[in-house]
């Protein structure tokens, strides 16, 4: 197939995710005159990690000051509370409360309350037990952090708006769905892209590639430390009886040993409650089926020292989160330590979603954000929670990345 004019872009970015629409949307502001091509293997944008996380407005409270993590989730949840008013995504900054509910949780309560101050965020307070009640009834607790800031938001509504309003700044700019990148080769200033579909040819490439990042590096040679490696967790719904249960979002107080935020109830944008999720190894990195299973994702995964590792270390946790996940009655006593009034008619299965987690060799998480460049390439290596709150700060990084590395500005 020969190129012409029309198949050839300053920009490809890869990947139709929220990180890959905010970068975008950052790239195309400060380069109106730019043509940027974006590729989405699926048939709508936002269809992986974006459209299946639990649609929180992150705080920052969890992240060691002065990560990426700390840095892009506070000043990204700014600027996104922002872009939902300006541009009408729904939303709401409804709060929510961390809870303790044993003695032995409120040390890390603390501990998490002062990384809450240093990271800067506002309005943080230690409130007590009858406090909580006063702000969701039929919660337990033995004491709470309240985040005022913490909100829920349509991060499919987010993604769809990012591309729509890039598009308006430069209408030869273009989006494809239900195009696979498959293939790269760089020859002189310009590489070509061998998609699904056909070819086209750019300057620079930005891989915003989700659960399939490492795998996309690697074709292009990036030299990688780490893996990903799939999670799959499931929620439940409150039935139309129990919603009144809960008001706005509570989470436990997370087990520092265990790298995951816990099962937490969660206000969504269209008035359901969801609880959970937990987290189980995944045979399949896009599957959200409890039995889904892929050959090359098994494979890859349990040949992956980390893997082995982060089971050894974490077999308990894993033993019991794999229970949860095939028995509503242990996935309902989970809930019950913060919302003891729920019952087994109270909630129904749910969606599931899938978290890209990045381990290393040594097996443990690669905690911050982690973007790298190569040559004439940006790879967004891992962007988990919370990657999309902190999108449009994220698309800044990477806009500033590009700007830099490829000598954009000049």
């Amino acid at each position: 197939m020969k190129n012409t004019a029309s198949d050839t872009f300053d920009i490809a970015i890869v990947g139709g995710g929220i990180v890959g629409a905010a970068s975008l949307y950052q790239l195309q502001q400060r380069l109106p005159n730019a043509k940027i091509l974006l590729l989405e293997k699926e048939e709508s944008f936002a269809a992986h990690q974006t459209g299946n996380n639990s649609g929180v407005i992150h705080s920052g409270l969890y992240y060691k000051p002065g990560s990426k993590k700390a840095i892009n989730c506070v000043k990204g949840r700014k600027a996104l509370v922002k872009f939902a008013q300006e541009f009408n995504v729904k939303h709401e900054v409804c709060g929510k409360v961390v809870v303790a509910t044993e003695e032995a949780e409120l040390p890390h309560m603390d501990r998490i309350f002062e990384i809450g101050k240093q990271n800067g965020i506002e309005g943080i307070e230690k409130i007590t037990a009858e406090q909580v009640r006063e702000i969701e009834p039929e919660c337990y607790s033995i004491g709470a952090i309240r985040v005022p800031v913490t909100g829920i938001i349509d991060y499919v509504e987010t993604t769809q708006r990012l591309i729509e309003l890039s598009l308006k700044i430069n209408e030869a700019s273009v989006v494809k769905l239900r195009e696979a990148f498959e293939d790269s080769r760089t020859e002189g200033e310009f590489t070509t892209i061998k998609s699904s579909k056909g070819s086209y040819k750019a300057k620079y490439l930005i891989y915003c590639a989700g659960l399939q990042s490492d795998r996309l590096a690697k074709k292009d040679g990036v030299d990688l430390d780490m893996q990903i490696v799939g999670f799959r967790g499931d929620y439940y719904e409150l039935t139309e009886q129990a919603k009144h249960k809960v008001k706005h979002l509570i989470y436990p107080v997370p087990n520092p040993a265990f790298p995951f935020l816990g099962v937490h109830f969660t206000r969504m944008t269209d008035g359901e409650i969801e609880c959970g999720p937990n987290a189980v190894f995944t045979f399949k990195r896009e599957g959200y089926g409890k039995t889904d299973f892929d050959l090359k994702d098994t494979v890859d995964a349990l040949t992956h020292g980390g893997t082995w590792k982060l089971f050894a270390k974490h077999w308990k946790f894993g033993l019991d989160e794999y229970k949860r996940a095939f028995s509503k009655r242990l996935f309902l006593e989970r809930l019950q330590r913060i919302i003891p009034s729920l019952t087994m008619e109270d909630i129904k299965e749910g969606r599931s979603g899938v978290r890209a987690m990045a381990l290393g060799q040594d097996g443990e998480m690669i905690d911050d954000f982690k973007i790298e460049f190569k040559d004439n390439s940006i790879h967004v290596l891992n962007a988990p929670s919370p990657a999309a709150t902190a999108c449009l700060a994220i698309g800044e990084d990477i806009a500033d990345m590009a700007m830099e590395r490829f000598n954009l500005g000049a």
